[in-house]
């Protein structure tokens, strides 16, 4: 790919502190200590040193190498990356263990040269953390699986809390954006994962500053709603190199603030939405929705 040209300058509203403390420094031995990969470093998340801070991470499971190339992603491409680690799972659920989490989010690089694109490393760590620590919630935030639903099910199965797949984008830009993705598939997952398990919260995100307008935003939540998705992110994309594919804008704030009380109007019964928001910026709070939303 060749390079695009240097991005706009920066707002202030997108600049974030370094990590630092002696908390960021634990979570990053615990993290080496463990051989654990985590989307917040590998995906150079701008709130590492946020939540490194605050003695909080998202597992990344067999990563650190995907074998889909999106344009827009810092993680390492690799044809065809090593077989999972049927130890990751123990080890991820220590990791959980040590840091107290009441919350964990656990996520994957995309395995398409798995049968089940990963779906039983899935459902090993969920198996494992509720051994290891029975009271913590778990979110899982999946790839699209090549619309393998018996891999879904196998996740289902072993009943995570919270289940995301993110949308990322709006239709028009998939095939720049999301190339090896498709747009219904990932609808269709969502609806999917109600019908099978309706006690699972489902949850999606979307990245915007890539070009779409406000009208395909709004289109996206509608259709998420349709498929009854529960909770939904909304953040600003950073280009991650000149590489990576190229920022439209930086949107601004008050866009957002608009865009929440857009979705709250909808029925999503939480919509996080700020220029720094991630998959699972804050992702814990999902603990006190679930107690006034319980499901049976």
């Amino acid at each position: 790919m060749t390079q695009s040209p240097p991005a706009p300058r920066k707002p202030d509203w997108l600049r974030v502190k370094l990590g630092q403390g002696p908390v960021f420094g634990q979570v990053k031995h615990l993290l080496r200590d463990l051989q654990l990969n985590t989307v917040c470093e590998e995906a150079s998340c701008p709130n590492i040193g946020e939540c490194f801070s605050q003695g909080t991470a998202t597992f990344l499971m067999m990563g650190p190498a995907c074998t889909r190339a999106c344009p827009y992603c810092d993680i390492d491409f690799v044809k065809k990356p090593p077989a999972p680690d049927p130890q990751e799972p123990q080890r991820l659920a220590e990791a959980v263990r040590r840091l107290n989490l009441q919350h964990v989010v656990i996520t994957s690089v995309n395995r398409d040269d798995l049968p089940d694109g990963g779906a039983k490393q899935f459902a090993d760590c969920i198996s494992k953390v509720r051994e290891f620590c029975p009271k913590t919630t778990i979110e899982v935030l999946i790839p699209d699986l090549c619309g393998n639903w018996e891999a879904l099910e196998v996740i289902l199965a072993a009943r995570p809390d919270v289940l995301n797949h993110n949308t990322e984008t709006v239709p028009r830009l998939y095939r720049r954006v999301r190339p090896q993705g498709e747009y219904n598939r990932s609808l269709l997952l969502l609806r999917k994962t109600r019908e099978l398990r309706p006690q699972i919260y489902t949850k999606s995100g979307l990245m915007v500053g890539l070009g779409e307008t406000w009208d395909e935003v709004v289109q996206v939540m509608q259709d998420l709603r349709q498929v009854d998705c529960d909770l939904l992110t909304l953040g600003q994309y950073l280009q991650p190199s000149p590489k990576h594919l190229p920022l439209s804008r930086y949107v601004p704030p008050a866009e957002f603030d608009q865009w929440r009380t857009v979705g709250e109007a909808m029925g999503f019964l939480q919509v996080v939405a700020s220029p720094l928001t991630r998959s699972s910026y804050h992702a814990a709070e999902v603990r006190r929705l679930m107690e006034r939303y319980p499901r049976p």
